[in-house]
C-alpha cells in the first residue's frame, strides 16, 4: 500500500525550526513522528517522555554537537554523524542543547513506539559514535546505517523496537533499492528528503515537501527504489515492523 503523509513546517521560538511529520493515524507505525530540525540555541527546557523512544541523529554537516543530559545520569556529547537512542520506558526527563553557542545543530528527532509489553521498561540510553556508524557504498550511493541493517551490514546497537534508519547520499543519477522483508505484522517504509530531490514510486519528492512517500507491505519481493532526481540528493529511509495496536 502506497500513501502520502504531509510534511509540515514547525518553529519554536527564535532558535528552532523543523519540517515535521506526525502519525496521528498510525500510518508510520512503529514510528510516531520525525522532525528534520535546525536548532541554534537552547530551545526546550528539561522535559519528560514515557512509553516510547526518543532518538537524536546528527547529520555530518551539523555545525556543532549536542550536549545531552537526563534523569538517569547520562551526560554525553552527541557529535555530528552520531546517534543517541533514549528508551523512555517508564519515564525519563532529558534536555539537549547545542554544544557551541552561535552554531546550528542539523539533526533528526525521531520518535519510535514501544510494544505494550515494553512501555514500562526501565529507561536506558544507547549511543553510536560517528566513527562506529557502518557505511555501505553502492555505485553512486553512500549509505550510513546508524540503526538497523542494510545489505547484511548492521548497526552496533539493538534497540527495543527493531527499526532501520538509513542516511542515504546519492550522486546525480544514482539510485538504491530498499527491500521490504516478510514479517508477521507487515513493514512500514517511508522516505524523508534532506536535500535535493528524489524520484520514488513514480513521483518526485523534494526536501521542502509538501509530503513524503509511505509504503506498507508484508511481502519480501516488495521494495522501493530511491533515485536522485535533479542532481545530487540526500534522503533518510525509515523501516520498521508494524506493532500491534
Amino acid at each position: 500500500m502506497f500513501s502520502l503523509t504531509p510534511l509540515e513546517a514547525f518553529t519554536h521560538g527564535d532558535d528552532f525550526r523543523a519540517l515535521s511529520v506526525r502519525d496521528s493515524e498510525r500510518i508510520l507505525n512503529p514510528f510516531l513522528g520525525v522532525d528534520h530540525a535546525w536548532m541554534g540555541g537552547p530551545t526546550f527546557p528539561p522535559h519528560r517522555h514515557a512509553g516510547m523512544c526518543a532518538v537524536s541523529y546528527l547529520f555530518a554537516d551539523s555545525e556543532t554537537g549536542v550536549l545531552n543530559r537526563d534523569s538517569i545520569g547520562t551526560r554525553n556529547l552527541i557529535r555530528p554523524g552520531g546517534l543517541h537512542w533514549m528508551t523512555a520506558g517508564s519515564g525519563i526527563v532529558h534536555e539537549e542543547v547545542p554544544a557551541e553557542s552561535g552554531k546550528t545543530v542539523h539533526s533528526l528527532q525521531i520518535f519510535v513506539d514501544l510494544s505494550d509489553g515494553k512501555k514500562s521498561l526501565d529507561p536506558f540510553a544507547l549511543i553510536v559514535e560517528p566513527e562506529d556508524v557502518p557505511v555501505v557504498q553502492r555505485g553512486g550511493a553512500i549509505i550510513r546505517i546508524p540503526v538497523g541493517n542494510f545489505d547484511g551490514v548492521r548497526s552496533p546497537i539493538s534497540p527495543p523496537t527493531p527499526v532501520t534508519v538509513l542516511d542515504v547520499s546519492l550522486a546525480a543519477g544514482a539510485e538504491i533499492r530498499i527491500p521490504l522483508l516478510t514479517t508477521a505484522t507487515g513493514q512500514t517504509l517511508f522516505v524523508l528528503v534532506i536535500s535535493g530531490a528524489i524520484a520514488c514510486l513514480g513521483r518526485r519528492f523534494a526536501a521542502e515537501g509538501p509530503a513524503i512517500p509511505v509504503v506498507r507491505g508484508p511481502r519480501k519481493e516488495e521494495g522501493v527504489t530511491v533515485a536522485a532526481a535533479d542532481g545530487p540528493a540526500q534522503a533518510v529511509v525509515f523501516i520498521g515492523a508494524q506493532l500491534h495496536s
